[in-house]
């Protein structure tokens, strides 16, 4: 994982509309070089924030989006639901990201989070937060986790889609 240049930090506040908080690294950057997915650390404001790979590619995005809004993810939950094997492979990539995820806290968080029973936050919940893992919150996040370590609901995304960068003359991060 990249540590987050003050540049990167301007890239990431253009591509999601809004400063970034608690991004600690880039696992992924795009074919043209900017910030495609980061690393937010799961204590926020001392409270947890399961959300740790996040896509800030604004072209992935908005591909993205108009899949959700085309019903992706009930089609892909009635997927996991008829399919044994990819309801397990599902399931690992929700341990995965836990184990992750709490790997990154600090002992001291760790001990601050139990002692307000708030750990079962980040230790129970998988991807997003997520508790139940035939159910998908957010496609947005499998396909930041796809990019950077396993995740088959991200896979299928990446897979079904025609491009997965902006074309050479419509880099979007360079008009930011």
């Amino acid at each position: 994982m990249e540590p987050v240049s003050l540049e990167d930090k301007r890239t990431i506040a253009s591509q999601i509309g809004r400063n970034a908080r608690g991004v600690i690294g880039i696992p992924r950057r795009c074919a043209y070089g900017y910030p495609q997915v980061v690393t937010v650390y799961p204590l926020l404001e001392r409270k947890p924030f399961p959300t740790m790979y996040w896509l800030t590619c604004p072209f992935l995005f908005r591909t993205i989006a108009s899949l959700e809004a085309g019903g992706m993810i009930g089609r892909l939950e009635q997927e996991i639901a008829a399919n044994p094997e990819l309801a397990k492979q599902v399931v690992r990539a929700h341990h995965s990201y836990i184990e992750q995820r709490r790997r990154l806290l600090s002992p001291d968080d760790l001990a601050y989070l139990e002692e307000r029973r708030m750990l079962p936050a980040l230790t129970q919940r998988g991807i997003g937060g997520i508790a139940d893992y035939s159910r998908i919150k957010c496609l947005h996040l499998h396909v930041a986790q796809a990019l950077v370590d396993e995740n088959p609901i991200g896979r299928i995304i990446l897979e079904s889609l025609a491009q997965h960068k902006c074309p050479r003359n419509n880099i979007l991060c360079a008009s930011l």
